[in-house]
């Protein structure tokens, strides 16, 4: 009875040291692809953190922080209930059509970046300066809506925002599992999910409320307190700006990079080899901080091809996918009309 005893105990110390050392690897092998993600991601993160703040522009001060967890729960919803089993069904299924879906996100990431100059130097093209405008002249006509309405209205656009930048963010991780098994895959795509979230939304919740922190030294402080307080208040809309310039360079250089790497993947060599050619050549000429040189030149090139394949994106996606994205939308049927 007691080595039947002593014998169950051992198998359960085993099976727990079994369960630890799988954990222990999940946790590894998360926190691998987490920074490769994060690196690979840089602009969809930087971006995200730049442009969520706004979804809560005109709201009370005591409504920020309630919308912005609404939009990170949102955020959860898109990664773990749909996502991820979509990532995994994908790695199983149809791991070749990795690399394309990829290179997809890398010209959406190109196509933001390119909007954004282009709004940022007045040159949008005229369709899109046309659509603006009838969209605005149709809000107008409209009733205003209750402040419920209008805060649901902007959870639900930033959620079906960040459904985008989510699946790009996943579609990287998963790139970097190759050879794990399924279990594995899911938990990690799991870990980096919430970890992605988290970072994401305590940073924009930072942002956000900084300047109420700010205020608040400003009127409660003395002396350099109140200085500090005035400091954060009138450095926060220039820290945003830069934070969103800093977004728009690092989705172009992001999305530049996934373009060339995937169609070097994809068996088109050329242009990969090309820019390392530079890349090295260039960090060659500095010895004293070659990796640095490297870097810059590589993350320039890719960011003026992220540029170039945005500039030829853009016309199609004004063309063609937004009037057929219209018209599949018009058959779909309407909650009013139901």
């Amino acid at each position: 009875m007691s080595t039947g005893l002593i014998a169950l105990l051992d198998d359960v110390a085993a099976i727990a040291k079994l369960a630890a050392a799988s954990l222990d690897d999940a946790a590894t092998q998360a926190a691998k692809a987490g920074s490769k993600a994060v690196s690979k991601a840089a602009g969809i993160v930087i971006d995200d953190a730049a442009v969520t703040p706004r979804y809560v522009v005109g709201f009370a001060a005591e409504r920020e922080l309630p919308i912005i967890g609404k939009i990170a729960f949102g955020s959860l919803k898109n990664k773990l209930l749909f996502l991820l089993p979509g990532a995994l069904l994908l790695g199983l299924f149809a791991p070749w059509a990795i690399t394309p879906l990829l290179m997809l996100g890398g010209g959406f990431l190109c196509l933001e970046g390119w909007h954004k100059v282009s709004d940022m130097v007045g040159s949008a093209p005229a369709e899109v300066a046309e659509a603006t405008a009838a969209a605005g002249a149709a809000l107008a006509a409209q009733a205003p809506p209750t402040p419920q309405a209008l805060e649901d209205e902007r959870v639900v656009s930033a959620i079906r925002t960040d459904f985008i930048l989510s699946a790009e963010i996943m579609a990287i991780t998963l790139a970097t599992l190759a050879g794990l098994s399924t279990t594995m895959q899911a938990v990690v795509l799991g870990v980096v999910g919430i970890g992605m979230t988290v970072a994401v939304y305590g940073a924009v919740a930072l942002i956000v409320k900084a300047d109420d922190f700010g205020a608040l030294l400003a009127r409660t402080g003395n002396g350099g307190v109140r200085a500090i307080g005035r400091g954060i208040v009138r450095g926060m809309p220039v820290f945003l700006k830069a934070l969103s310039l800093v977004g728009m360079v690092a989705m172009l250089w992001v999305g530049g990079h996934i373009v060339i790497h995937g169609a070097y993947e994809l068996g088109l060599k050329g242009p990969e080899q090309w820019v390392q050619g530079i890349t090295d050549a260039a960090g060659a000429a500095v010895p004293a901080a070659t990796g640095f040189v490297a870097w810059v030149v590589r993350a320039a090139i890719d960011a003026v091809v992220g540029l170039a394949v945005g500039a030829v994106v853009a016309p199609l996606a004004s063309r063609v996918l937004a009037p057929a994205f219209t018209k599949l939308k018009a058959l779909w049927p309407s909650k009013a009309a139901a």
